[in-house]
């Protein structure tokens, strides 16, 4: 089951079926965008940064080699937030919060596989991932399943906070 257009208003932020609406639904299955993952790091300060991510349909799916700090301290402290947005205007973003589980794996992460393969096209990415599939590599499952989900569409869901002059200069149409 999905909302259409005209029942996206309905569920208030924070509700998680927010995820299906269609806003949500074309970010997290449009393989060109990148997520923003904000986490705590060691000494309690916010970290923000970029990743490719893979949505399974029920999950948000991050890919890490075992070592990095990013791993260190997700351990520490699960709780993150995401957010998937676009650059056109008016913009959309999805925006996600939870706890993660992480699972660590020996060799490639085969959604990290995944998204590497459609990021880069199939023979850049399968020479990369040759390339990383090294005796002793270690990657970490990083997973979110959102507890809290939040979506800002201007030119849908909220297109009456769109002032009037902002959606005629980029050719919105009410």
């Amino acid at each position: 089951m999905s909302l259409s257009d005209t029942q996206t208003a309905d569920p208030p932020q924070g509700d998680v079926r927010l995820l299906e609406t269609p806003t949500a639904q074309r970010l997290l299955n449009d393989s060109t965008l990148v997520a923003r993952l904000a986490y705590t790091g060691k000494d309690g300060t916010p970290r923000l940064i970029p990743v490719n991510f893979l949505w399974n349909g029920g999950e948000v799916v991050i890919g890490a080699f075992a070592s990095t700090y990013k791993i260190r301290d997700l351990r520490a402290r699960r709780d993150v937030a995401i957010c998937i947005d676009t650059t056109d205007a008016p913009p959309q973003a999805l925006m996600l919060r939870g706890k993660v589980t992480l699972t660590e794996v020996e060799g490639v992460l085969p959604e990290y596989a995944t998204i590497q393969r459609a990021g880069m096209g199939e023979e850049a990415g399968a020479a990369y991932l040759t390339a990383i599939d090294q005796p002793g590599l270690r990657m970490v499952r990083i997973a979110l399943r959102p507890t809290w989900v939040g979506v800002l569409d201007f030119q849908k869901r909220f297109p009456e906070r769109t002032p009037e002059p902002v959606l005629a200069a980029f050719g919105a149409n009410r």
